[in-house]
């Protein structure tokens, strides 16, 4: 699959090769579900639970008679409508770490890519590189120049340019990882995804070895 190379405010830097195998594959509804709630399921942490009547440490002394005293036949202090007792029906402890075939991801992440690829509009755009002066200002003009919309996520090689990092944290909905960061739900939720040169050798690579 050939694509146009872009530089960062749109001009025409050239062609790239990409390959099928990871930017062609026909997307999947229900992959592409399974690994977005696998991803959103592990960034849960465990689910606090409350004390039971079992659970709190209280005296289980019988408060008074069963009968004659006029009130209620409270059997220990843990009940739950005493101040300090169990809680009736609580939220109880939940761990929250699914597990997903290795395979399953990789094609969820390949199928995102293509989805990218494949979309009618501005889905992908492959640029040869970031290199910018570090003044958001530059930046936010030279992108909103190119068009690439309003939430787009930058892929950059093994490690993201310093500068472009840096111009880009204080732009609203431009997001950047690193090659190795790439993940379905990060690329699903982004309008435009932009990949430099660098990025797609890194994501071929992945894939391939």
């Amino acid at each position: 699959m050939k694509v146009q190379v872009l530089n960062l405010d749109g001009t025409a830097a050239g062609e790239a090769e990409l390959s099928d195998a990871v930017f062609g594959v026909a997307p999947r509804a229900d992959i592409l579900h399974r690994v977005v709630t696998w991803q959103l399921e592990k960034r849960r942490g465990t689910a606090r639970g409350a004390r039971e009547r079992s659970d709190v440490a209280r005296t289980g002394k019988k408060l008074g008679n069963q009968k004659g005293g006029g009130g209620a036949r409270h059997g220990d202090r843990a009940a739950p409508i005493f101040i300090g007792g169990g809680k009736a029906h609580g939220p109880r402890v939940r761990d929250f770490d699914p597990s997903l075939n290795k395979k399953i991801r990789a094609l969820g992440l390949k199928m995102a890519l293509s989805t990218k690829a494949q979309s009618d509009g501005r889905g992908l755009v492959v640029v040869d590189t970031l290199d910018t002066d570090g003044k958001t200002a530059t930046l936010a003009a030279t992108l909103a120049k190119a068009g690439f919309g309003k939430k787009v996520l930058v892929i950059d090689g093994e490690a993201v340019n310093d500068n472009f990092a840096r111009a880009a944290r204080n732009i609203i909905g431009v997001n950047v990882l690193p090659a190795m960061g790439a993940n379905v739900y990060d690329i699903l939720k982004h309008d435009t995804l932009v990949l430099t040169r660098a990025a797609v050798e890194k994501l071929e690579a992945r894939f391939n070895g």
